[in-house]
């Protein structure tokens, strides 16, 4: 059980580890900071890259010449400061995303020469509520009346077999047009063939012995 328990604070721990591992620290302004006139407007910086829950936006300036306020997006427009969400003043500034959405930044002095910032972090994407496509619905059982027929195999093997004449296919003779052919009768003949040769051998052998003699 508590080996268990130890796995469990290891994986979360090891998450945890990733996420902070992957988050980003981005440098407003860059190499100008958090000035009044930076190289590269804030807004057209903050569109060319991708912010995520847990990133941190780093603004430096000279401390106690500005501040970075976080305000709403009315008191962004109108560049109230009179009442911000939070106010940064330590000159090193670091402010982390702890959600997805819009944040809106202004300069506690140059707001309306146009030193502000907007920043949109991306949403978090939550797996388990990614719509799931349902499962494929399973095909209706056939029909029996669908079924093709079972046909039995033949029983005699000489109509299975090529080229051989099964019964069936033969015709009856009496079942043809006209009369039946003769039957072709020789068997009278050889049977009286076969009776004058056996009275021609007895009487040569009666014949050769009555010589003998």
């Amino acid at each position: 059980m508590g080996s268990q328990r130890y796995f469990g604070f290891l994986v979360i721990f090891f998450i945890e580890f990733l996420s902070v591992t992957q988050a980003y620290k981005f440098f407003v302004g860059r190499k100008d900071g958090w000035v009044l006139n930076p190289s590269e407007n804030f807004n057209h910086w903050a569109e060319r890259n991708r912010f995520q829950v847990n990133d941190t936006l780093f603004f430096k300036y000279k401390e106690g010449s500005d501040s970075v306020l976080v305000v709403n997006r009315d008191d962004y427009d109108t560049c109230n400061a009179t009442n911000p969400k939070l106010s940064l003043t330590d000159g090193s500034s670091v402010f982390t995303f702890d959600r997805s959405g819009p944040f809106y930044f202004i300069s506690g002095k140059n707001c309306q020469k146009g030193q502000k910032l907007v920043v949109v972090v991306l949403a978090v994407r939550d797996k388990k509520r990614q719509p799931t496509s349902p499962p494929p619905a399973a095909p209706p059982p056939a029909s029996v009346a669908t079924l093709p027929p079972i046909t039995a195999p033949t029983s005699s093997p000489a109509a299975q077999s090529p080229g051989v004449e099964s019964p069936e296919s033969r015709v009856d003779p009496s079942e043809l047009d006209g009369p039946a052919p003769a039957p072709n009768d020789n068997s009278g003949n050889w049977a009286g063939f076969g009776g004058s040769f056996g009275s021609v051998l007895c009487a040569g052998l009666g014949v050769s012995m009555v010589l003998g003699m």
